[in-house]
């Protein structure tokens, strides 16, 4: 019969307690799941196991709990029954489980990525400069937005030579080095050190990588940027292999033959010829380091101060390295760059201008320049193909028969419904420089002073605190504000004491909005209105404009506040949009040589004056009703069946010593900005800073004078034949929708009667201007001439209505 002994309850195992049958040597065996278990102790003659307890019943008078017998609890279990292990029995798992963790840990990050890399190693191939140059400068091909061709973008460093290692100077090769991976010399391919603090920068949030010449090599060869962690493994390996099949002299070479400095130029070659007008081995260890330091923002080498921070950077890097000597660095002067020629605008070219948008819109989205030349990429741009001619058209026109050689001009056109960019005029893409062809000047992304089309963002920040156009201010003119005296233009721009916002607007009275901006919206939120329509401040990631808050020069746009007239198109684009803000830009969508999207636009649209749509349609509603009269009274007219709106502006000119007695009365920047339900369209006509423009006789120029016809003959041309539009029916802040007025634009071509209502920005030029910018006055000097009649056909010529002037 079995030992009673040795039984247990069904569930449970042997008693632990029991001691097993004495080995040879006295010592029972361990158990064989669990060598490190005591071996049980035998229990005492004529005991039995106990049963448990039987659910829910009276608990039996014999079964008591066991005690253990004295001398035999040296070892307790646990309440499953386990041993507790003395401290020496704990100390020594521990330290087997640290070693097998120590053991799993080798294999796992050293031994097998050991053999992984030894095998990629074996696999991978470094591809030479030869083969990389066949995939690089690339020609771009671009397209209108209707799909049609525009022409294609050709690299001008696309017919370069490959230079051998003594065909590039020592002080080029060490600027490389210094500025990109100081380690070279000494480097197996990746700089561990290097990698450790890109992992950091990484999981902080810092900026910097640890790509050594070697890798940025193999990067540019493959053109593979993926931030996944296979291609970082194969680009390890292949810069691995790299420095084990060649030699450094040949690995720096390889580098300078490949890598893209700007203008085009792939190579130093190239790059030597496009920025100096001289072979490499030629080069200077100044211009050497200028070029070095353009390879982290080649797209940004034509940036003076860009250009001019990358060159210290080097310079400090290579004084560090001991390639040159704290001398030559102290007598080291600024290498500035042979003018940048524009060799692509011949026939099929695309615009230069627009070319420039699209790679700065790509560049922000992870496609930089030298990817751009690289990818075989077809752009589809947002481009109209009707309207980029109806502006081109309507630029030339403006300035010709003009006696002025100072005047400039831009017109930019945006579709309020999406965003996208449907013109870009900049001026003229090829100007004479000392009788030689040279890129023009953008000046459709260059920002000046906006004048009086500053003032419907005033009006914004009004409207958003509640207030409408019927509240009234003292709209006379020559009123003093902290001991600053504001005036309006003349008789057309003044109003009366309890003068209306909406009457303000139309006359483009400056003490109104001086006045609003200064006692009740203040000059921040003003700021929030341009920016949440669209305006993009050189704080704002892309943007070149500027916003002053710094006084309330910004409430009739002058002083420091400059706007560029691509900014202004988009921001009124977003009053056409019933309040609707769409991220201007330029391209619809890129694909690649194998016909996949590589980038498509955004079709994101906010709310832009209120977190409630409804609420921000209102007030742009609003602006629209206040801007509409304008246009008439500034003796434009809107196209044909179509609703417009719109505002004027002008900037005085001040006058500086030696220039003549007209220069007083003298004008430097006009506008004209208004739009449709359809397009939004900022004109400029200006010069390059603080000029003084004249018409013939040496008459000033005022917003309406070329602006304003140049805006209307662009919106002629490319409304004509489209169906006609009006804007929506809102309702009026502080009070109901008014009835159809009197004064609203139309067709015809009424004259108004008032021979002094010019155009309502008669040099409404925002204020104080020192070189273009302002300098803190606000005195009017404006001339006081009368505006004959306006007849059909003819150009008005015009009464300074709101010549504002320093601080107006």
């Amino acid at each position: 019969m079995p030992d009673d002994r040795s039984r247990s309850w069904p569930g449970q195992g042997p008693d632990p307690r029991r001691r097993a049958p004495q080995g040879p040597h006295g010592q029972g065996p361990r158990h064989p799941h669990q060598p490190w278990q005591q071996p049980p102790q035998q229990p005492p003659r004529g005991y039995r196991p106990e049963p448990p307890p039987m659910s829910g019943g009276p608990e039996l008078m014999t079964h008591h709990a066991y005690e253990e017998p004295s001398g035999h609890d040296d070892v307790q279990p646990d309440d499953d029954g386990k041993p507790v292990l003395t401290p020496e029995q704990r100390k020594k798992r521990r330290w087997k489980i640290i070693r097998r963790v120590a053991y799993g840990f080798v294999a796992v990050f050293l031994v097998l990525p050991a053999i992984a890399f030894v095998i990629t190693y074996f696999l991978v191939d470094v591809p030479s400069p030869t083969e990389v140059a066949q995939n690089q400068s690339q020609a771009v091909t671009y397209l209108y937005a209707d799909g049609s061709p525009m022409g294609k973008d050709v690299p001008r460093g696309g017919n370069r030579v490959l230079l051998t290692p003594e065909q590039i100077p020592d002080v080029m090769k060490h600027a490389a080095i210094a500025t990109e991976d100081d380690s070279f010399e000494t480097n197996s391919g990746f700089d561990v050190g290097g990698l450790l603090r890109a992992v950091y920068n990484q999981a902080t949030g810092g900026t910097g990588g640890g790509s050594t010449i070697s890798q940025q090599y193999i990067k540019k060869a493959t053109d593979n940027d993926a931030p996944t962690l296979t291609r970082k493994w194969t680009e390890l390996a292949k810069s691995f292999k790299m420095n084990q099949t060649y030699e450094k002299k040949d690995i720096i070479t390889a580098y300078l033959n490949i890598i893209y400095f700007g203008r085009g130029a792939y190579g130093v070659g190239a790059a030597s010829q496009a920025f100096f007008h001289k072979d490499a081995k030629d080069l200077s260890f100044s211009e050497a380091a200028l070029l070095a330091g353009l390879i982290q923002q080649p797209g940004r080498s034509e940036n003076d101060k860009v250009a001019h921070d990358r060159w210290n950077t080097a310079l400090d890097r290579m004084v560090k390295n001991n390639y040159i000597t704290a001398a030559d660095r102290a007598k080291a002067q600024f290498p500035t760059p042979i003018p940048l020629e524009d060799s692509k605008q011949q026939a099929g070219a695309p615009p230069a201008f627009v070319v420039q948008q699209v790679k700065d819109e790509l560049a922000a989205h992870d496609i930089p320049e030298d990817r751009y030349y690289s990818g075989g990429f077809q752009v589809q741009t947002t481009i109209d193909p009707k309207a980029q001619q109806a502006a081109e058209q309507a630029g030339t026109e403006a300035l010709e028969g003009q006696v002025d050689d100072n005047l400039l001009d831009a017109l930019v056109a945006v579709d309020p419904k999406t965003g996208g960019v449907l013109a870009y005029y900049g001026g003229k893409p090829i100007v004479q420089v000392n009788g030689q062809d040279q890129a023009g000047r953008d000046w459709a992304n260059t920002p000046q002073n906006p004048g009086s089309s500053m003032k419907p963002f005033d009006l914004t920040a009004f409207l958003k605190m509640g207030k409408g156009l019927d509240a009234t201010f003292d709209g006379s003119n020559n009123r003093t504000f902290d001991g600053r005296v504001v005036r309006n233009a003349g008789p057309g721009s003044s109003c009366s004491q309890e003068c209306t916002v909406a009457e303000a607007m139309k006359r483009s009275a400056n003490t109104v909005f001086y006045d609003m901006v200064l006692n009740q919206t203040h000059q921040e939120p003003v700021k929030d209105a341009a920016r949440e329509a669209g305006v993009k401040t050189k704080t704002d990631d892309g943007g070149q404009s500027i916003i002053s808050t710094k006084d309330n020069n910004i409430s009739l746009g002058g002083g420091e506040t400059q706007i560029t007239p691509l900014d202004m198109a988009s921001a009124y684009a977003t009053f056409a949009a019933n309040g609707q803000q769409r991220g201007r830009h330029f391209v619809q969508k890129v694909t690649n040589s194998q016909n996949e999207v590589a980038y498509q636009a955004s079709t994101d649209v906010k709310a832009a004056f209120d977190s409630d749509s409804d609420k921000s349609r209102q007030i742009a509603g609003n602006v629209t009703e206040a801007l509409k009269p304008v246009i008439d009274f500034s003796h434009l007219k809107c196209p044909a069946g179509h609703e417009c709106a719109g505002k004027t502006g002008t900037q005085q000119h001040t006058k500086v010593a030696g220039e003549p007695s007209w220069a007083a009365n003298a004008n430097s920047q006009t506008w004209m900005v208004g739009y449709t339900p359809s397009v939004s369209v900022a004109a400029w006509v200006g010069g390059d800073g603080n000029k003084p423009l004249h018409g013939k006789g040496n008459s000033p120029i005022y917003g309406s004078t070329i602006a304003g016809p140049m805006w209307q003959k662009f919106l002629s041309l490319y409304l004509t034949g489209k169906p006609g539009e009006h804007f929506d029916k809102v309702d009026r802040i502080g009070g109901e929708v008014p009835p159809p007025s009197s004064d609203v634009a139309t067709t015809t071509d009424s004259t108004p009667t008032d021979q002094n209502t010019d155009n309502g920005d008669q040099g409404d030029n925002g204020g104080d201007n020192n070189n273009g910018h302002g300098h803190g006055h606000d005195q009017s000097s404006s001339s006081q001439e009368t505006t004959p009649k306006h007849t059909k056909g003819s150009t008005p010529k015009e009464t300074p209505t709101d010549t504002g002037q320093p601080g107006t």
